[in-house]
């Protein structure tokens, strides 16, 4: 083919991959995140943290509430007067200035104060798990975060990669020694690659964005210095005790479990004991007086609130059996995960080494370039999988992720 005819393709082929060149180059300014430990410390001040503290506190006001007795009642009664006959006016009046209180028999008392520590119990433990939670997803957006970096990072390495490669190809192409077509080939791969870069950059800012918001910084993050895909797990604790999530279900039955006494005790009749003066004006006297009421329980025998009662408790029964299954389960399942990270993680140290110490030819150079990058992003995702296995062992243990490691 005359050469007339070949420059053309070639030198179009040239230019695409120097515009690919020169839009590798990227802004030199980056504004680092906090490290997770510095985030963790600030981890009160987030909404689900404040929340669940709030909760708690009005927990503890309405046990301080259920200490408090009910008021006494203050009664002034006057009969015989402004009638007719010898009742005219106020002469012959008799007026009773009383004092009635309830005396809260059959345990009332008691059994309203133990059921709201129950719930102030039961709103404690949720507080604990509200922030290991909070902690947890604090842990898994960071870790999220840097390993978006990371990708758009091996992204930008395998575009560097490509072209590199392509322009191998293309001086070999004006060499005479490949054909024309391995050039255009060269200038594809390098597109697909250019937008696989744009693709990990928007996934990237994406995370950052939720990083910023999480965290609630100040400042938007546009880098991560501080590696949390690269610590180790804390070590491995014992489970002595039962999981958070068990321990919240188990005070919750414990709460459904005092609020049927409650109910129980609301059949019987609140009884009410009474103390007077009485005045008599005809015969310029006065007396005592005595009283006690109760209510007749012939209508309301508060069956329907004791049923509800028993139906929460078998709720919470449920709930309870439910999370002690889950958090076997999950507990299984995290340290499955933990111990296949070290496969993972393995795998990608030989291929390190067999790209690194092995001499390839320009054919077998675009399977090699894909397998390393390949095995660098499994890499990513082996670690991304230990902070995940890591962050539910801390969530059943009930403590913060990393808390204790290096």
């Amino acid at each position: 083919m005359p050469a007339s005819h070949r420059r053309p393709p070639r030198f179009a082929v040239g230019c695409a991959l120097a515009a690919l060149t020169a839009m590798l180059a990227s802004p030199a300014w980056a504004d680092p995140a906090p490290s997770f430990p510095e985030l963790l410390a600030q981890l009160n001040q987030t909404p689900a943290s404040q929340e669940a503290e709030a909760l708690s506190q009005a927990a503890e006001a309405r046990v301080r509430q259920a200490r408090v007795r009910p008021n006494p009642t203050l009664g002034l009664d006057a009969s015989n007067v402004f009638g007719s006959g010898p009742y005219r006016g106020f002469d012959n009046a008799e007026t009773t200035l009383s004092f009635s209180q309830d005396l809260e028999l059959w345990g009332r008392r008691t059994a309203r104060i133990n059921a709201a520590r129950a719930d102030a119990g039961t709103a404690a433990l949720q507080r604990d798990l509200a922030v290991v939670n909070a902690a947890g997803r604090l842990a898994q957006v960071y870790a999220d975060a840097e390993a978006a970096q990371r990708r758009a990072a091996l992204a930008q390495e395998s575009l560097s990669l490509t072209i590199a490669d392509a322009r191998a190809a293309l001086l070999l192409v004006e060499q005479g020694r490949e054909p024309l077509l391995r050039g255009i080939q060269g200038e594809s791969e390098a597109a697909a690659a250019r937008a696989n870069l744009d693709e990990a950059v928007a996934e990237r800012d994406a995370a950052f964005a939720r990083l910023t918001a999480v965290a609630m910084l100040s400042r938007p993050v546009t880098d991560i210095d501080a590696s949390l895909l690269d610590r180790s797990p804390a070590a491995a604790f014992v489970a002595a005790v039962d999981a958070t999530t068990v321990r919240v279900a188990q005070a919750e039955r414990a709460a459904a479990e005092r609020r049927i006494d409650v109910e129980r005790i609301r059949t019987r009749p609140d009884i009410t004991a009474s103390v007077g003066v009485r005045r008599y004006e005809m015969e310029d006297a006065t007396a005592l007086t005595f009283g006690v009421s109760m209510p007749l329980p012939l209508f309301d025998r508060n069956r329907g609130n004791i049923e509800a009662a028993q139906a929460d408790f078998r709720a919470a029964d449920a709930r309870l059996a439910s999370a002690r299954q889950d958090a076997q389960a999950d507990r299984a399942a995290a340290q499955a995960r933990l111990a296949g990270v070290g496969s993972a993680e393995e795998a990608y140290r030989l291929s390190r080494i067999g790209f690194e110490a092995g001499r390839i030819s320009q054919l077998e150079l675009r399977a090699t370039r894909t397998a390393l990058i390949s095995a660098r992003t499994t890499a990513v995702d082996a670690r991304l999988g230990r902070v995940r296995a890591e962050i539910e062992l801390a969530r059943l243990d009930g403590r913060a992720p990393f808390q204790g490691a290096e």
